[in-house]
């Protein structure tokens, strides 16, 4: 049996709002927050790479769980905007973190990255012992190549998200996960290399408000609970939108989907750990809890995880 030990996150500290992103996108603030539910976003300085931001995040989850490197047995870093085709950002957010000889793998994968890497953690903290999930994306470069387009530069913003996935104990037990992959729509969202990104958003929007909860009713179903037992639904910060369909064909009520997205936007990969850890930090479920993590992405992947307090 797997546990969560702790979250850790980091955001740049330049905020980016919709005042400022408007004129260049010739449209109104009014309009990005109608579209997306996001008020601003954070953008990492120019120098500052999807490594930094991952070692920045990883340092608050070892802290948080009163760990330290030598108490990791295995790291996975999750992330769609690597600067580089190899090797991709793992290696140096272990060697940066002091992991010496400690495996590090990379998942390159946009938006459910962070909980493939979660659910995947599950079998190999059996034989690794400790792993230190890692997920860092740095949007704001992809999202302002031109030729730029309103629609999906208005969304996304950087930042970095982090957990610990533990043999032993800890104070959440991963119950089960559900995963889930669909090459047949893998054209309709895509990055390229040095490319803009290319987004059909009506093909994303109706794929994902679909298998998002198909996924959660899945794991749900699978372990006898009903939607409605859930303490907390932490998801990928897509839109905000999205975040309430999926509420609605849960038949769940919105205040149980925890969401960030006013502040940071789409921080692909990266965005679920990110409400994650705002979400333990300051809340206080007791024993029994449910939480429920879904992410959707590029690929198309998807799926869901489920937690339960202890």
């Amino acid at each position: 049996m797997a546990f969560l030990k702790a979250f850790g996150a980091y955001v740049p500290s330049r905020v980016v709002s919709n005042e400022e992103l408007a004129p260049r996108l010739n449209c109104t603030p009014a309009w990005i927050l109608e579209m997306s539910g996001i008020e601003e976003r954070r953008y990492a300085m120019p120098e500052e790479t999807v490594a930094d931001m991952a070692v920045a995040a990883a340092k608050q989850c070892l802290n948080r769980a009163g760990m330290s490197a030598a108490d990791i047995g295995l790291l996975i870093v999750s992330s769609g905007t690597a600067e580089r085709r190899f090797p991709g950002p793992a290696a140096t957010v272990a060697h940066q973190l002091g992991l010496a000889n400690t495996p590090a793998i990379d998942l390159p994968m946009a938006s459910a990255g962070g909980l493939f890497a979660m659910a995947l953690s599950q079998s190999l903290a059996e034989a690794h012992g400790n792993v230190l999930v890692v997920a860092a994306e740095k949007m704001s470069t992809v999202a302002s190549r031109a030729p730029t387009e309103a629609g999906i530069a208005i969304l996304f913003g950087d930042g970095a998200g982090a957990c610990i996935i533990a043999p032993g104990d800890g104070p959440a037990k991963i119950v089960d996960a559900v995963m889930h992959s669909d090459g047949a729509f893998a054209e309709d969202l895509r990055l390229e290399f040095e490319a803009p990104l290319s987004m059909d958003g009506r093909s994303v929007i109706m794929q994902a408000s679909r298998k998002i909860p198909g996924a959660i009713l899945e794991v749900l179903r699978k372990n006898s609970k009903a939607a409605v037992s859930v303490e907390v639904f932490l998801m990928h910060q897509a839109n905000q939108n999205l975040i309430d369909r999926v509420a609605r064909a849960l038949e769940v009520e919105p205040r149980k989907f925890y969401s960030n997205i006013r502040r940071y936007g789409n921080t692909s990969s990266a965005s679920m750990l990110i409400a994650a850890a705002e979400w333990w930090e300051n809340a206080r479920p007791v024993p029994g809890a449910l939480i429920c993590f879904a992410a959707f992405g590029a690929g198309f992947h998807w799926g869901a995880l489920l937690v339960e307090t202890v």
